[in-house]
């Protein structure tokens, strides 16, 4: 039983991993939402709708990274708990090796085919063009976006969640003043707002690499461990990674759909939504940073108690989270569209409808989001599987439905998906009777 001072240590610690980890998830999404307002005010809503249409690429490189560091962040935080730096540094050895030779090979594509690439996100004649310009340069930086998200997590897991903290703030500051720079000065238009991006992140890189000149004990590149890590690190990060190729697959069928069947106003009002989805996305991603971080070293430690308690809190904080932004969102809609340049009053009615609707379509999927990462810890990778796969792909053909019969409804498609998954894991859950403990000593293994 931890006794009082413990518990002081241990919040204090969990606090520190979570509010780092949020400003990490600053990185994936917050640049994004600053793309987003800064070219709907000075390039127009079909920048914005541009943007949103190219962010599957961005979701999909953020797979790969996923893919290669998140899952190995977690076993080099158990094998930090177990005292094993060498297993550990090369672990990081081959999940960063691994980041940079996928980035080089999105950057071959971005050299070679991205009016291919943008043909395939984009069928409509007036947002091709824009869609094209905004894609170059983000897949010649991709080794950029895949390096910023690695060393993130292995630098946060390594003991310098702060210096993290730091990179990705000043990250966000220089795309921040560099899309001005860019777009309105230097005239680059939606290219601009891309290549910040890319700038931003190089310097967030160079800011983490600090990490390795003042910690003398830290993970370091070796080649030299015997025993293999790649399949490993894939396999530890799977669940996680199909999750989010599915929410690939399910934002470009998205896009798709609602351009089909609402247009350009509504493709503008779903690129608003999905700003929306990036604020509830910096606290869901920093919680399940945390659970996986800073609760894998518990895991490594066999202790159970903090284990716990790191969910538990986990749990309180995304909640109290998701209502205030839910809340906020419902008082004044009207005001987020036009922050992102709406000035159309069909565009306007439009965003405040699909706001309202998306922003509780996306609590029961933060939620659902969460307990696949509880399943993924607790030793059940069936179950954590089925919820990655299910939690894109049961809004596909739902959306495909609604589209269908009731296009009025559309964007009530996202909370219908996630209703009827959440009772398909509670039936599931009871059917198999599975029982939450964690076994330390195989899971450490």
């Amino acid at each position: 039983m931890m006794n009082q001072e413990d518990k002081v240590s241990f919040n204090k610690e969990y606090w520190r991993f979570l509010w780092s980890s949020i400003l990490i998830a600053l990185s994936g999404c917050l640049g994004n939402v600053v793309d987003g307002i800064i070219v709907g005010n000075l390039v127009g809503e079909d920048g914005v709708s541009a943007i949103n249409i190219s962010r599957t690429v961005i979701q999909f490189m953020f797979t790969l990274s996923m893919l290669l560091s998140t899952g190995a962040g977690m076993l080099v935080g158990i094998e930090l708990g177990k005292k094993d730096m060498a297993r550990a540094a090369y672990i990081y050895t081959v999940s960063m090796a691994s980041c940079l030779a996928v980035g080089l090979m999105l950057t071959l594509t971005g050299l070679t085919i991205p009016g291919t690439v943008a043909g395939w996100l984009c069928k409509n004649e007036l947002l091709i063009q824009p869609t094209l310009d905004y894609l170059i340069p983000m897949l010649i930086g991709a080794p950029a976006y895949m390096m910023v998200w690695a060393m993130g997590t292995m630098v946060g897991v390594d003991g310098s969640p702060r210096l993290v903290s730091l990179a990705i703030m000043v990250d966000n500051v220089v795309n921040l003043c560099l899309d001005i720079v860019f777009i309105k000065w230097f005239g680059w238009g939606i290219e601009g707002s891309s290549t910040a991006t890319v700038v931003g992140h190089l310097v967030g890189i160079a800011i983490m690499c600090w990490h390795y000149h003042y910690k003398d004990q830290h993970l370091h590149f070796t080649w030299t461990h015997n025993h293999p890590a790649l399949g490993g690190i894939i396999s530890q990060g799977a669940p996680l990674a199909v999750a989010s190729i599915c929410l690939t697959l399910l934002l470009y069928s998205a896009n798709t759909i609602v351009l089909s069947t609402v247009g350009r106003t509504g493709i503008f009002a779903f690129a608003v939504c999905m700003n929306l989805l990036q604020v509830y996305n910096l606290f869901l991603a920093g919680v399940c940073r945390t659970i996986q971080s800073l609760g894998a070293i518990q895991v490594g430690k066999g202790d159970s108690e903090s284990f716990r308690l790191v969910l538990r809190k986990s749990f309180n904080f995304i909640t109290i989270a998701m209502m205030a932004t839910c809340a906020l969102v419902w008082i004044d809609p009207e005001a987020i569209t036009q922050f992102f340049g709406a000035s159309d009053d069909g565009m306007i009615s439009e965003g405040r409808h699909a706001l309202r609707i998306f922003s509780l379509s996306f609590i029961p999927f933060c939620y659902i989001y969460v307990i696949m990462i509880v399943y993924k810890l607790f030793g059940h990778h069936r179950m954590a599987l089925f919820i990655s796969f299910a939690l894109s792909l049961t809004v596909i053909p739902v959306l495909w439905a609604m589209s269908r019969l009731a296009p009025e409804g559309l964007w009530y498609s996202y909370l219908i998906a996630y209703l009827i998954e959440a009772i398909a894991i509670v039936v599931i859950h009871k059917a198999t009777n599975i029982q939450f403990t964690l076994k330390f000593k195989q899971q450490a293994e």
